[in-house]
């Protein structure tokens, strides 16, 4: 019998969802609905001073008022510290990890540009520390904590964007799984998360398309399975830009004197190919006619926002 698919919806609640949130959120949901699956929810707020549970709470409460609903109680990074401490543990007692004591302005200086972009590859300087070093610099400042990567291809096949190949030293170097603050990192806990909650699939915005193979060799290293992957087009103002919280018009405060939660639906549903007018519409409208080759693959450009 084929196995139910689990999806999930994970934002970060540092501001209130925007149109590009609402877009990732609407076909995480379709995907897994569609099939019978199930669907969850979880609020990434290991980073608890940007994210206040005021702002978690006013997520849950506007997906609600979208019409979504989700299987189980919601999940907070905040309360699961412990979890990614002792995943973090089992790496380092593997040899996989060592303390970084680099600055900010440091690692701006010592770092090599990626391929002409504004992403920059660690240069193994604290790699090569003795642990008498390492004991003598950790007096004065605590350290972050990289995983070491070797030069290795890691592959995989996007539900959108097809194959995906990346060399991990060369395309993203030694990554941070705990910031020097002792906050756990993004790829450290997103890993544990959708491991210990049996999530099968990913739906996210294709900004985060690169991160995937490091995520892949963390699920390796701690013996999860890996989910699949669908990295969807990213949702652009009528000028390209990419939306983001800062973009106050665009947010659901603002959209939600002006349209219903179905017009809304019905402006996401439309740019993302879903139907060939915009109209309002419900999820539950949706589920039947889902398929992601429908979808677009390019950047969605929103409608008119003129009710």
């Amino acid at each position: 019998m084929p196995e139910c698919p689990v999806g999930r919806f994970a934002p970060t609640p540092s501001g209130r969802l925007h149109l590009g949130n609402m877009l990732c959120a609407m076909l995480a949901y379709l995907s897994v609905r569609s099939r019978g699956g199930r669907f969850l929810l979880r609020i990434e707020d290991v980073d608890a001073p940007r994210c206040p549970r005021s702002l978690a709470q006013q997520c849950i409460d506007d997906l609600r008022w979208l019409g979504f609903t989700w299987d189980g109680e919601v999940l907070y990074q905040s309360e699961r510290t412990e979890i990614y401490h002792a995943a973090l543990d089992r790496l380092t007692a593997a040899g996989h990890t060592y303390p970084c004591f680099c600055t900010r302005a440091q690692l701006m200086s010592l770092a090599a540009p990626n391929q002409g972009d504004t992403q920059v590859i660690y240069q193994r300087t604290c790699a090569r520390l003795t642990p008498e070093e390492a004991a003598e610099k950790a007096k004065l400042r605590p350290p972050a904590i990289r995983l070491r990567v070797p030069a290795e291809e890691v592959s995989f096949v996007d539900g959108l964007f097809g194959a995906q190949t990346e060399n991990l030293a060369r395309d993203c170097g030694d990554f941070i799984l705990r910031r020097s603050d002792g906050l756990y990192g993004y790829q450290l806990a997103v890993v544990v998360d959708d491991a210990l909650q049996g999530v099968t699939e990913v739906v996210r915005g294709r900004d985060i398309l690169t991160a995937t193979p490091r995520q892949l060799y963390l699920q390796r290293l701690l013996g999860y399975a890996s989910p699949g992957y669908v990295h969807i087009p990213l949702l652009v103002d009528a000028q390209g830009r990419r939306l983001a919280k800062r973009d106050r018009d665009l947010d659901l405060t603002a959209l939600a004197r002006r349209f219903s939660p179905e017009e809304i639906l019905g402006m996401l549903a439309f740019s993302a190919g879903l139907i060939p007018e915009v109209r309002p519409v419900t999820l539950e409208q949706l589920i039947p006619e889902f398929a992601w080759a429908n979808c677009r693959r390019e950047d969605l450009r929103l409608p008119s926002l003129e009710p």
